[in-house]
């Protein structure tokens, strides 16, 4: 007799992963309210607190979850603790740009790079791993470089904002590939902190000796907000961990569409950014290419499915 495997289990198991995976999203997406609420703070203290805030509550996770071990463990290998020493670093340029923008009224800027991230993460994968593009990538591609130009020329510059984003965002995701399944959420976050907590510490220092830092001088809330910058740093991440172990790629590759949604919208309907026609030609054409390449994700994978199960 053949058991069968209950389909309502997997059933469940991705609702949950959607769940998690919306979730991990939707905070992303509305990052930028949150960090308009750290005003009159600047984009430097707010991400050096968010390091140092990281590091406490992921210690207070791993004493927790009890992954000491588990870090130690990782730290023993050199290469993968380079590695994350290096993601540390592309977060860091990450997480000042971003803030950056939502302080500075560039939120739909912002927005714009994580729609091209997945245009970036195409071209890391043929430039560094060398991997073929099939022919909607390449289509997506082209569509996505007249965007750039077509955006350039509407904002008078080159939009350095939306692509140090795509471009730093892209860089981590490629270093975390190769870490591969070696690294869980919470110790590669500590580690990658961990890195750049000196960094950190310095920036506080010059911030202090010149500005002057704001934590603990504005008010109750706003230092309540501050210290939660480690929670909303470490949460989102968590919650994506435990989407990615549920869902397929596939899957989770369309929702991360979810957080420049909200990006943009919050940019343009709540905070009353400037969108000038020729800007929403330049969108348009971004997420035309992320309809094309989508399109050709789906079709990639109904293929695998099916050569998988010829070959069963």
């Amino acid at each position: 007799m053949v058991s069968t495997t209950p389909a309502q289990p997997a059933v469940d198991r991705l609702s949950k992963g959607f769940g998690f995976a919306v979730a991990a999203y939707g905070l992303w997406g509305v990052l930028p309210i949150f960090f308009l609420l750290l005003a009159p703070a600047g984009a430097v203290e707010i991400v050096a607190w968010r390091v140092l805030f990281s590091v406490v509550f992921c210690a207070i996770l791993l004493s927790v979850t009890r992954g000491w071990a588990r870090l130690r463990a990782i730290l023993a290998d050199r290469r993968t603790t380079l590695s994350l020493g290096l993601a540390g670093g592309l977060i860091l340029v990450n997480w000042l740009v971003f803030i950056f923008a939502a302080l500075s009224g560039h939120v739909v800027e912002a927005a714009l790079g994580y729609f091209t991230n997945p245009i970036v993460t195409v071209l890391l994968g043929v430039f560094v791993l060398r991997e073929k593009l099939r022919p909607l990538q390449w289509a997506a591609i082209a569509i996505s470089a007249v965007a750039v130009v077509v955006l350039a020329l509407n904002y008078g510059a080159f939009p350095w904002i939306a692509l140090a984003l795509a471009c730093s965002f892209g860089m981590y995701g490629l270093v975390k590939k190769r870490v591969g399944g070696k690294v869980d959420a919470i110790s590669g976050l500590t580690i990658e902190t961990m890195w750049i907590s000196p960094i950190a510490i310095g920036m506080l220092i010059v911030v202090g000796s010149t500005a002057g830092l704001t934590i603990g001088t504005v008010s109750a809330l706003h230092t309540t907000a501050m210290v939660a910058t480690g929670v909303i740093t470490a949460v989102p991440l968590l919650l994506f961990a435990a989407a990615a172990r549920r869902m397929p790629l596939v899957h989770l590759g369309l929702v991360q569409y979810l957080a420049p949604i909200l990006q943009f919208l919050i940019g343009v309907f709540v905070l009353g950014e400037d969108m000038p026609p020729a800007r929403w030609a330049g969108f348009a054409i971004v997420w035309l290419a992320l309809i094309v390449l989508t399109v050709d994700m789906l079709v990639a994978s109904r293929a695998g499915r099916q050569a998988s199960l010829q070959s069963a």
